[in-house]
């Protein structure tokens, strides 16, 4: 049996970078003490969601990767406690700068990093005038605890990477976020959608998902945002197994046997079935122009 417990942080953020590093390494070793193999903290957890609007000094907040305090602060983390920690930055890299995860393995290795692919734009949400769009194509890594693959926030809507960080070999989904309230519109809620997407992409892949969101309230210079908490882990058949409410924060964790889900995932026939020969239309915008 390969066994791997998992295991989501929520928890409300400063805009401080010490105080927040100390605050998501003591839920980590509150997970690593529940015996979790596998933690995953919120998106960009370094400090406030300063995306919330634009303004150039922010980009003082990016990170290169070879020397990022925070992925070498969380690398050092995950050797000591011998666990695996996908670490949300800010990534500057020459003269781009990316949303991104660093995958640390449980012997301290930074595996690689992945670039968020989907890049939202909307108020609250100003995610296009920061990052570029990410270029390292979906990933996953091999590590001591599984083979893992990381979405971030708004990737986590797209049942493409989903799917295709299942056919790369991925036995866990794990999806750092950042998201809450809608400052256009007081009354819209989407958490309950939210989580129901991502529970299909466990279902429809049949490989669990864990999901991380950050909660509380960030005000900044000309809006404010409430962050919804409601962080889970649903297993291979999309049923939540673990999950928080919208303002406390917590450590969720929960235990998979990797070979029984392998097992049944492959007995079900979900990609022994796959039309690769008619899908063509996902590889277009308007489902019927190809480019050439």
């Amino acid at each position: 049996m390969r066994s791997v417990v998992v295991a989501a942080i929520q928890t409300s953020f400063v805009d401080d970078m010490s105080v927040n590093h100390d605050r998501v390494e003591r839920l980590i070793r509150q997970a690593a003490a529940q015996g979790a193999n596998v933690v995953v903290p919120p998106e960009l957890f370094s400090s406030v969601y300063f995306c919330k609007e634009e303004l150039a000094q922010n980009f003082e907040r990016a990170e290169d990767a070879s020397d990022s305090v925070t992925v070498n602060r969380f690398a050092r983390l995950a050797r000591e406690l011998n666990i695996v920690i996908p670490i949300s930055f800010f990534e500057r890299a020459g003269r781009s700068f990316f949303n991104s995860v660093a995958l640390a393995d449980a012997t301290g290795e930074v595996m690689g990093v992945y670039r968020k692919s989907h890049i939202p734009d909307g108020p609250g949400y100003e995610e296009k005038y920061y990052f570029s769009p990410g270029d390292t194509g979906f990933r996953v890594f091999r590590t001591a605890h599984g083979v893992i693959g990381v979405g971030i926030c708004w990737d986590q809507w797209f049942p493409e990477c989903a799917r295709a960080m299942a056919l790369l070999g991925a036995d866990i989904l794990c999806y750092p976020t950042a998201i809450g309230s809608e400052p256009q519109d007081p009354t819209l809620d989407t958490a309950g959608h939210w989580r129901r997407v991502m529970q299909g992409h466990a279902g429809a892949n049949m490989v669990p998902v864990v999901a991380s969101n950050r909660c509380g309230l960030e005000k900044s210079t000309n809006t404010e945002t409430v962050f919804y908490g409601t962080s889970f882990v649903a297993d291979e058949t999309g049923a939540i197994v673990a999950d928080a409410d919208r303002v406390t924060e917590c450590v969720l964790v929960a235990s998979f046997d990797l070979d029984a889900i392998a097992q049944a995932r492959t007995a079900y026939g979900l990609f022994r079935d796959r039309r690769t020969d008619l899908y063509g239309p996902l590889l277009t915008l308007d489902g019927s122009h190809r480019r050439s």
